[in-house]
């Protein structure tokens, strides 16, 4: 859900943006008002919205050094101005201040709405991109090898890339890992738990479930066609092993992060 400041000094105009724009279509559950920039900043330093719609003609401070002084408190917020300007310089002086998109008066409901519904989709895009950085961090986190080892970083490395080149098999195993490393699988899963410090099976799993993750936020593939790239052969056992792991079904995980 998200929180969206206005802030226009005409009466008129600031009502009728609320009373007839279908905020709850956007996921917008609070809105404040103010009828002036000074008033506008003290808000938004209260509040924090995530989306501001202003005036660009404002008394007490006006729609572009108020922009100016929001951005700095919050760099992530999106914003969109309404003017009676439509020209160049003014467009460039606002692109510079971090304004994402304006609307031209007179404005109507349906202007309102596509300018709103563009910024929120500015704000999906940013979390996914955000959850998934979050994800790769973690990724290369995992992938480094254990510095307190005593067995060395190559065997690590040989074993996280026979992982890697199995993820979608099936059929991969700590017999299969072991043949090709060529050890015993008794001695395979006593090196294994001293290089990682859990089994092979529980890291495989917890290895394939983060792999999902990313493809959910990378890609518009379905359940089952993740679920087979990452080496379940049963789309439902792959969905009730995401949802023990995650606590979330991974339909529910991608439609969350794409509305967050």
């Amino acid at each position: 859900m998200y929180k969206l400041l206005l802030v226009e000094d005409e009466d008129l105009v600031r009502n009728g943006i609320k009373r007839f724009v279908s905020f709850s279509e956007l996921n917008i559950e609070e809105i404040y008002e103010a009828a002036n920039g000074e008033e506008g900043l003290r808000l938004f330093q209260e509040h924090q919205p995530d989306l501001v719609l202003l005036d660009i003609n404002m008394p007490r401070m006006n729609g572009l050094d108020f922009a100016a002084k929001v951005k700095a408190i919050k760099p992530s917020v999106k914003m969109a101005v309404i003017t009676g300007y439509d020209y160049y310089d003014y467009a460039v002086t606002a692109l510079k201040l971090g304004i994402n998109d304006y609307v031209l008066k007179p404005v109507s409901r349906n202007d309102v709405f596509e300018v709103l519904n563009k910024l929120v989709g500015a704000l999906k895009q940013e979390g996914q991109q955000s959850e998934l950085l979050a994800l790769l961090q973690d990724f290369q986190m995992k992938a480094e090898p254990d510095k307190t080892s005593a067995y060395s970083d190559d065997e690590q490395k040989q074993i996280m890339r026979i992982i890697e080149e199995n993820l979608a098999n099936p059929r991969f195993s700590l017999t299969v890992l072991a043949g090709q490393m060529g050890f015993s699988a008794g001695y395979m899963s006593t090196l294994f738990k001293k290089l990682f410090k859990v089994s092979f099976q529980d890291y495989l799993v917890s290895w394939r479930l983060e792999h999902a993750k990313l493809l959910l936020l990378a890609s518009d593939k379905k359940v089952y066609e993740i679920s087979e790239d990452v080496g379940f052969d049963n789309p439902n056992y792959f969905s009730a092993t995401f949802k023990k792991k995650f606590g979330i079904s991974p339909l529910h995980y991608r439609d969350q992060v794409k509305e967050t």
